[in-house]
């Protein structure tokens, strides 16, 4: 290619230089917006919201799926009960399914709850429009009230859950012994 014409070329285009048009005080912040930042290699992205959200409901699909996968191991492949004394599947005994099956609907329940958190806003939002008080404006978002209440749900929910399991390791009973 013949670089020597690049000049006449370069002066018979039409000028769509951005500055051209731009007052000096604009100029001036154009430049500072747009200035030349030296190479940085592969910069990585701030995860946004949107990011950690889809990663969550992801993970929450993969928990879901390896608990219902086990369950139905535990509850349909597995001999029931006593019955599953001495078998085993891929090295696993019932017992050791039983405690994956645990482990993993522990996982999706902490996983659940990270996902309410992270839309508690929302939920509040949902909450005050559906059975607020008509009339009222609804509460701003970084409305301290909706911390206090989801950390007192949260509460009662821990107590709910505690009574119950209290109320069975009180009244299980043991195997009858007959002679």
């Amino acid at each position: 290619m013949d670089h020597s014409k690049l000049p006449e070329i370069k002066q018979s285009l039409p000028n769509f230089d951005v500055a051209s048009s731009m007052t000096s005080g604009q100029l001036r912040k154009h430049e500072s917006e747009h200035a030349r930042q030296p190479f940085q290699g592969n910069k990585r992205r701030r995860l946004t919201r949107t990011d950690i959200n889809f990663c969550l409901d992801f993970l929450l699909l993969i928990i879901f799926v390896a608990l219902c996968t086990c369950s139905v191991i535990v509850d349909f492949v597995f001999p029931i009960g006593t019955h599953a004394d001495g078998w085993s599947l891929w090295s696993q005994g019932y017992a050791s399914w039983s405690r994956i099956r645990f482990w993993l609907l522990a996982t999706l329940a902490a996983a659940i709850l990270v996902h309410v958190m992270l839309h508690w806003s929302w939920v509040c939002g949902v909450v005050a429009s559906r059975f607020g008080k008509k009339g009222k404006s609804v509460a701003l978002q970084d409305d301290p009230s909706r911390t206090l209440w989801g950390v007192g749900l949260l509460i009662l929910l821990i107590n709910v859950v505690g009574t119950i399991i209290a109320a069975a390791v009180l009244s299980i009973h043991p195997p009858s012994i007959e002679p």
